[in-house]
């Protein structure tokens, strides 16, 4: 038997999502063909092995027995289990010398000068392990429909479905799948596409990278938004063209200078990349009628098309395209695209055919059970089902997000209006260095994404930054949202350097006392702004009663009271901001009523009203 206890080697994560016995097989694997177990060695019993692991025998047993059968291990009648000869395989010795110290290898002195895409958004390899991920397009894994989509699998590995899937088509796709592709999904997006104008891709990714390498060259010249997706600019830059760069507004991109001179312009109108806003339609119709105009091609790229839950969405761009000009570009839900990849494009027949065979030339089709288990998923409504329960998820985490927000309010933050999605591409006070917060939020727990690298320039811009909800659940919103402002305020009001403050509009105010506060907010009528730009009218009373009215429609309404407590002024609505009591100190300048926090830096303002009547 071995001669010294060999359990150590064998380290077993309880926490982990693999069972007990796939750990203890993989890591016998490992010392094995590390060479740790030798060849001969004989291993522990079943019933030894498992009292120095506390696990159960039945464990050790059924892990020895997949051992053996795979060849890893054999088993000699009355004598015991030992690792089989040959279960090591030997490593070469490396002959090829010391690597070089150069800065760079001989290999890429060789290649050609090409774009290399800058590295991505930087979080932590154990974002999970953080209490307030507000990454977008990094989700939790509750949201993933983990048993319908094993029962797609299941029958898509029904002896029937392989024989069908498994037959060399070529690089057709799966027909079920681009069936599901047209019946579900773009039909909904007002989309009539024949079969033999879709392609199956690994992504919007790889449908965006085919587009571009066929419509784009060096004599082209690319109308982008900005700011805009980086991997985006890298493909377009990484073809040679000319880049213009069009301004993103609070209703998406504008054309205002027009499509003159652009082959190709590149827009994502549902949800735009990364703000989040939606191009109305009267918009879409007049980009449109601007590509008509100048022959220019669209390339749309339809991104969270499907959650638009506090709007109806608009249609998508490819649903007027009346001469074939625009190319489409989705994929499935992004629940589903971190572990799937598939996406597609849609366009003339002709340019299907051409992206297909480049598809060909690179990674080929995207793995055909991938494809068929989609499409059964597809076919059974699971796809449907999953939309409708994210649709709520997402609109209930997006509004706490925004509740959030707009009840701690960071300084002078403002967000542009969204109509969906998953996200909020925030405003902060132009002072305000967004990187450093990233800093700082981080080792509170909180993750944000500064907004520099989506612009073309790399510069400015640093006072903004995204919030997304895909990788939290509603409970931590509020709190983390309480950790970024906590954060956010004492980094505006921290020192410039070592020996000079940071002067701005968020330094100490005088406040107001007590008896002038009576006066002040008796009988008053507010004018307050939300965090997403609608407005509010607050109405006090003299008997300590007040009312609100928010939306354009003042359609949001709510009842409270407010009283003094010394020189603090207090408020506590029935249900907004959370139905808590507030106390502020209070400063005024000229019509401006300034809320402060005990150390008289600004938390929020209004502005006053003619009075009460």
């Amino acid at each position: 038997m071995a001669k010294q206890p060999i359990a150590h080697l064998f380290r077993l994560d309880r926490d982990s999502s693999s069972s007990l016995q796939a750990q203890l097989r993989a890591r016998i694997v490992e010392t094995i063909d590390s060479g740790v177990l030798p060849s001969g060695l004989k291993l522990p019993s079943s019933r030894k092995l498992a009292g120095e692991l506390s696990i159960a025998r039945n464990t050790v047993s059924l892990a020895y027995q997949d051992l053996i059968a795979s060849g890893h291990l054999v088993s000699r009648e009355r004598s015991g289990v030992y690792v089989a000869h040959g279960g090591h395989t030997a490593k070469i010795p490396a002959v090829a010398g010391p690597k070089s110290r150069r800065m760079q290898s001989a290999i890429m002195r060789k290649a050609p000068d090409r774009v290399v895409p800058n590295e991505g958004l930087r979080y932590p390899a154990d974002w999970r392990q953080l209490p307030y991920p507000f990454i977008e397009g990094l989700y939790d894994r509750t949201l993933f429909p983990i048993a319908e989509w094993r029962e797609a699998s299941r029958m898509a590995l029904a002896v029937s479905e392989v024989e069908s899937w498994s037959t060399d088509t070529g690089e057709a796709d799966d027909e079920l799948l681009v069936e599901q592709f047209r019946q579900k999904i773009l039909t909904r997006r007002g989309i009539a596409a024949a079969a033999d104008e879709i392609l199956v891709t690994v992504g919007e990714q790889q449908a965006l990278h085919l587009i571009f390498e066929l419509l784009c060259g060096a004599q082209s010249t690319v109308g982008l938004e900005d700011p805009g997706e980086p991997d985006i600019r890298s493909l377009v830059h990484e073809r040679g063209a000319t880049v213009r760069y069009f301004p993103v507004g609070d209703t998406g991109v504008e054309i205002a200078s027009g499509l003159e001179g652009i082959d190709l312009f590149y827009v994502s109108p549902s949800r735009q990349r990364p703000t989040g806003v939606t191009m109305p339609d009267s918009e879409r119709a007049a980009l449109l009628a601007e590509a008509h105009r100048h022959d220019t091609l669209i390339v749309e790229d339809d991104f969270e098309c499907e959650l638009g839950f506090l709007a109806d969405a608009p249609p998508s761009l490819k649903s007027g395209d009346r001469d074939e000009r625009v190319v489409y570009v989705a994929s499935l839900s992004k629940v589903l695209s971190p572990g799937l990849r598939l996406g597609f494009l849609v366009g003339p027949a002709d340019f299907i055919r051409a992206a297909r065979r480049l598809r060909n030339l690179t990674t080929r089709k995207p793995s055909p059970i991938t494809q068929r288990t989609a499409g059964i998923f597809l076919s059974l409504g699971h796809y449907d089902a999953m939309l409708r329960n994210h649709f709520g998820i997402y609109e209930r985490r997006l509004i706490a997000l925004r509740d959030a927000l707009n009840h701690y309010r960071p300084l002078s933050i403002a967000i542009p209006p969204v109509t969906g999605g998953t996200s909020y591409w925030v405003r902060g006070p132009e002072n305000l260095d967004a990187e450093k917060l990233r800093v700082a939020a981080q080792n509170s727990g909180v993750l944000i994404e500064p907004a520099t690298p989506y612009f073309a320039d790399g510069q400015g811009r640093s006072n903004m930054f995204r919030l997304g909800v895909t990788s939290l659940d509603e409970s931590r919103i509020r709190p983390g949202i309480e950790a970024l402002s906590r954060e956010m305020l004492k980094l505006m009001n921290a020192p410039a350097d070592a020996g000079s403050p940071q002067r701005s509009a968020e330094d100490s105010f005088p406040s107001l006392p007590g008896a002038e506060l009576q006066r002040l907010f008796s009988d008053q009528r507010l004018n307050y702004q939300t965090v997403y730009g609608e407005p509010c009218i607050i109405e006090l009373f003299a008997d300590g009663n007040m009312r609100g009215r928010a939306g354009y429609a003042q359609e949001e309404r709510d009842e409270g009271r407010w009283w003094l407590d010394g020189d603090h002024w207090c408020r506590q609505w029935n249900e907004w901001a959370y139905g808590e009591t507030g106390r502020f100190l209070v400063a005024r300048e000229g019509n401006r009523i300034l809320w402060l926090d005990d150390d008289g830096r600004r938390i929020d303002e209004a502005l006053i009203a003619p009075s009460l009547d």
